[in-house]
């Protein structure tokens, strides 16, 4: 079992856990925030958990305050908010640190291991700086929903862009690709 899969967690509803919960199958973990403008992207997420859950595919959401403050919520308030407003039912887990000193050791386990992303990621750092705003740089997570594709041995095969739409091309065909080994 992958060293990634070891690392502490809690659901959203305090619970221990890990990603060695799902070993044997393919996760994708994303940052999620219940304020972006990228928050749609939760129908899409929940979308693609329901289309591939049966062959295998575990879609993991963690929310995260590190950009903007898009994420001010409790964790019983984004769990009422994703549930009500996107009717998720992928498993989230609790708010956490995804960038900078105090990040998350699964986000450090994850940057180093996949520290540049696939997708639009160039041009969204541009519209951020566009906005004013100073973009971290690589290998940190650049904004919400930036997502890591974990391989069924708890390797990181992939890394997307937040923009990269979960109904996107690539992503599903690198989802597709895992589920297959």
């Amino acid at each position: 079992m992958a060293e990634i899969q070891q690392i502490p967690l809690k659901t959203i509803k305090g619970d221990d856990a890990s990603l060695a919960d799902y070993a044997g199958k393919v996760v994708l973990v994303v940052n999620v925030a219940s304020k972006c403008g990228l928050t749609p992207q939760y129908e899409g997420l929940e979308k693609l958990y329901r289309d591939y859950k049966d062959q295998g595919l575990v879609v993991t959401g963690f929310p995260a305050n590190d950009f903007g403050a898009q994420e001010p919520g409790s964790n019983d308030e984004i769990a009422t908010f994703c549930t009500t407003n996107f009717g998720v039912e992928f498993p989230m887990f609790e708010k956490i640190v995804v960038t900078g000193p105090d990040k998350h050791p699964l986000y450090a386990a994850l940057t180093s291991a996949q520290p540049a992303a696939q997708g639009e990621g160039d041009a969204f750092r541009e519209k951020l700086i566009g906005y004013g705003l100073t973009p971290n740089p690589q290998p940190e997570v650049l904004w919400n929903f930036e997502k890591f594709l974990i391989a069924k041995d708890g390797s990181v095969a992939a890394r997307f862009a937040p923009t990269t739409t979960p109904d996107d091309a690539a992503l599903r065909a690198a989802i597709e690709a895992e589920l297959a080994k």
